[in-house]
């Protein structure tokens, strides 16, 4: 009798266990998942053009962060209305910062110079700030208030100078 209650307690302590595993490990699977009110996960780095950027310091202005890839076509769809937002928003105090996965450096480079992207860029090609934010399909946008939480965040390409986006994010200034 005294084997069974000791079977029976061991498999109880067995069964709590490997439930606890199971959660722990699962946990540890998930990506995250940046939203909306969420605070922007931190990063820090030197653009192309030698301009330091960071969720945590840029002045108290706007930040659009735009994940994107040369080899996505709907990321180089977006990317004229996205330099015409950012010409035309630019002054008023929003930075936009386009976070390029590409690996190949030279086709990054040679891209970036031939459609003449004036705003800031910079290659990520492990895709560790993507990554952060829970970004694996591109292209990805998170606009970014001056107290560092994510404002509004855009899955899949869009028209930057839509009037009601434009309105949106001059809102935030």
């Amino acid at each position: 009798m005294n084997n069974e209650k000791t079977v029976t307690r061991i498999q109880a302590v067995a069964a709590v266990l490997l439930a606890g595993l199971c959660f722990v490990v699962g946990t540890s699977l998930i990506e995250p998942m940046v939203e909306v009110g969420d605070r922007a996960p931190r990063f820090s780095l030197t653009t192309d053009k030698g301009r330091k950027v960071s969720t945590t310091d840029f002045g108290g202005k706007v930040l659009v962060v735009n994940f994107w890839a040369t080899w996505c076509p709907p990321c180089i769809e977006e990317l004229p209305s996205l330099q015409a937002m950012a010409d035309r928003l630019g002054p008023k105090g929003v930075v936009v910062l386009g976070v390029s996965v590409d690996r190949n450096d030279a086709a990054y480079r040679r891209f970036v110079q031939q459609a003449k992207i004036g705003f800031e860029t910079w290659r990520d090609p492990e895709a560790d700030i993507s990554a952060s934010y829970g970004t694996f399909k591109y292209p990805e946008t998170y606009v970014i208030g001056s107290d560092g939480k994510v404002r509004q965040k855009h899955v899949g390409p869009r028209n930057w100078m839509e009037p009601s986006l434009i309105q949106s994010i001059e809102s935030l200034l």
